[in-house]
């Protein structure tokens, strides 16, 4: 049953993910021309009577565009928007009785008046870092910077090339590279010369927005209409497709502001502090006008409101490389299944988390190289199930795995004060670096304490039955089943099903296990056998075949649905968007195919190594044998004969101090930024 708070919550962070939804519009010149473009200014923009200018004109912009994008939105018009006022129709903004719409609580966040504008307002400003007066000059600042660029011909700095260990920071007319404003694909998390990005002519510059604003409209009609009806299933999905477009936008550019902290950052980031920070404040009874007036003159921002939850897979090593008797025959399958377990572990625990908690997806802040961070309200109700479910999780580990892998989870409480920066403070002393020593602390007894075994009354082992002796690709754990002679446990067959399936199949989907009844296997989909605290998961094929299960996602069963196809094999430079309809998950999708030359002109190469009956059809999987006689070469003076050896390298990548990297490494670090980077880091070994 899904938690009350869900649909809720949902609905706040779609307000506070978009509230800076103006910002792509504006630039990319939709609503120019509009007739209702000055009424919307008047309604949403900050005035200045000196000079008699409106500044930070994109909140106008927000409220516009929302018309745009809303009919191929969850319902935010008629019948249940709580917590926000229904309207009759489209282009109600500035309706009396729609003051407190979804639509006003994004644009106003420049111009705030009542509580849920406050609650998107306020977290604008903690997502960026920005004190009290930090952020009125902000908000009274023009757009043009001191370099002569403004919010049209502006790229976005790469966060790599100012990472600096010594504590010194990398000047902005020092830096030579810049992202260049395409949509995500492979080739496009690298950034470029900033002399090929990074123009001056203004027109040139909104050009490149409008065709990616047009590509993005495009991408929204993707999302399957069916799934409108389940809200976090949706804004997932969502998530995904404005990444897509929006992770080389710079979030601000005004203000001698560095352009450095995408608008798919910032947006993520603000959703997750507004749905915790409306949650705290609602458990509380505080929506009333006091409250208001607190946010306003930031007289609570040293309230613990928030807590930051984390989650951390440990015993990878171990997990990964498990050997058997017969894992060799599997080898391939095996490690790609084990290695997208991991991610399957996290990304399932976190979930769990999130439904236990009543938290929408953009919660979920970090995921990356098997951690995940979510943002929660500091409540009772929120600790408490925090505590069951990492009992579920410890339970769930000590059964399947027996100890050996288990997942860590670990939280702390923040204030509003704990996330902003402040000028003249060493980084590792502000706030915000403080908050995260303090958590990585509250994980480090976590994982001293795994398993919570001495709350147990000191038993540390389960009894096991191996009736068929253990498993031939896992020798520690017990086998369940002979299957032609052979035996396995059903972790280990996950564990293949999934390296098949990774190469075959496209999607995966997961549901409940109440529904797996509804799950019926074929050729386009394959279920996994063991659930995963609580959730049955199956991989499907085309768009066509996941589109089957739309009534599963009216019901509120279908939790999630991931696309992790790799790149088309007519897309060898990686420039595609990375978008095809649904949420999608990164793994590094590279499989050595066999071609035609293979059984063709290449053939010579596996003679003697590889019998011909051995060797898989065009189009199949390449062997580990066949990949072991890849640097083989025919001989210059005889053709027939091939000369090299055959053998397999392994190259294992590692980077050195990345823990060291986060903490220290970026002047004035903010939740955003860290958020950013974490991401980043893992789109180069996930996407590329």
């Amino acid at each position: 049953m899904a938690h009350p708070s869900i649909d809720p919550s949902t609905r706040v962070a779609l307000a506070a993910y978009l509230h800076d939804l103006g910002k792509f519009a504006e630039r990319a010149g939709v609503f120019d021309d509009d007739p209702r473009l000055d009424a919307h200014l008047t309604l949403y923009c900050p005035f200045h009577n000196e000079g008699r200018w409106f500044s930070h004109r994109h909140a106008a912009h927000t409220a516009l565009a929302f018309g745009a994008i809303e009919r191929l939105l969850p319902d935010t018009l008629l019948g249940d928007t709580t917590p926000f006022a229904g309207r009759k129709h489209a282009g109600d903004v500035d309706m009396s009785d729609a003051t407190d719409s979804l639509v006003n609580a994004a644009a106003a966040h420049h111009k705030p008046a009542t509580f849920l504008q406050w609650i998107v307002a306020t977290a604008d400003r903690v997502a960026s870092g920005f004190e009290r007066e930090e952020f009125d000059r902000y908000n009274a600042a023009t757009e043009t910077r001191a370099n002569g660029l403004d919010h049209y011909t502006s790229r976005q700095l790469t966060l790599f090339e100012q990472i600096r260990l010594e504590g010194t920071e990398a000047a902005e007319n020092t830096l030579s590279k810049r992202y260049a404003l395409r949509a995500l694909s492979p080739r496009g998390i690298f950034p470029a010369a900033v002399e090929t990005c990074e123009v001056r002519d203004r027109q040139a510059a909104r050009r490149e927005y409008r065709a990616l604003w047009d590509d993005f409209l495009v991408g929204l009609e993707r999302i399957p209409a069916s799934h409108r009806s389940s809200l976090p299933l949706w804004l997932d999905h969502f998530d995904s497709l404005w990444l897509a477009h929006t992770h080389a936008i710079p979030a601000a550019t005004a203000f001698g502001v560095k352009p450095e902290v995408s608008l798919y950052d910032h947006s993520h980031a603000a959703a997750a502090l507004a749905v915790a920070l409306w949650r705290w404040h609602e458990a509380n009874g505080k929506t009333g006008t006091e409250s208001i007036s607190a946010l306003r003159s930031r007289s609570d921002y040293n309230e613990p409101k928030f807590l930051l939850v984390q989650g951390d897979f440990f015993g990878i090593q171990d997990f990964i490389f498990a050997a058997g008797g017969e894992s060799r025959k599997q080898a391939a399958k095996l490690l790609r299944g084990r290695s997208f377990q991991v991610s399957l572990f996290t990304e399932l625990a976190a979930l769990r988390v999130l439904d236990e908690l009543g938290l929408p997806p953009t919660s979920q802040i970090i995921n990356a190289a098997g951690k995940f961070m979510i943002v929660a309200p500091d409540i009772p109700e929120v600790r408490t199930n925090l505590a069951t479910v990492r009992d579920r999780l410890d339970t769930w580990f000590l059964e399947h795995t027996f100890g050996l892998a288990g997942i860590g989870l670990a939280w702390t409480g923040a204030s509003c004060a704990d996330f902003l920066r402040r000028r003249g403070e060493r980084d590792e002393h502000t706030p915000f670096a403080r908050l995260m020593t303090r958590l990585r602390q509250q994980l480090d007894i976590v994982k001293h304490q795994r398993f919570g075994l001495c709350t147990q009354g000191g038993r540390a082992f389960t009894e096991a039955e191996y009736p068929f002796g253990t498993c031939a690709y896992n020798g520690r754990l017990p086998a369940d089943k002979l299957i032609d002679g052979t035996p396995s446990c059903k972790l280990s067959r996950d564990q293949i099903a999934i390296g098949e399936s990774l190469i075959r199949l496209d999607r995966l989907i997961v549901v409940d296990a109440t529904a797996r009844d509804e799950l019926h296997d074929g050729r386009t989909l394959r279920s996994l056998e063991v659930d995963l605290f609580g959730y049955t998961l199956a991989f499907t094929a085309s768009a066509e075949a996941t589109g089957k299960f739309g009534p599963l996602a009216g019901t509120g069963v279908l939790r999630r649905c991931w696309d992790f196809a790799a790149a088309t094999e007519d897309d060898r430079e990686g420039k595609q968007p990375l978008w095809s309809g649904f949420a999608r998950r990164f793994i590094s999708g590279y499989v050595p195919r066999v071609s035609t030359d293979d059984h063709g002109v290449l053939a010579g190469r596996y003679d003697g190594l590889v019998p011909a009956s051995e060797r898989p059809a065009p189009g199949e999987l390449k062997t580990l044998d066949m990949l072991a006689c890849a640097d083989r070469r025919p001989d210059e003076r005889d053709p027939s004969r091939w000369l090299g050896v055959a053998a397999l390298g392994v190259l294992k990548g590692d980077i050195d101090n990345l823990g060291e990297l986060f903490r220290v490494g970026l002047r004035q670090p903010t939740f955003a930024k860290m958020a950013a980077l974490s991401r980043q880091v893992n789109g180069f070994f996930a996407i590329y």
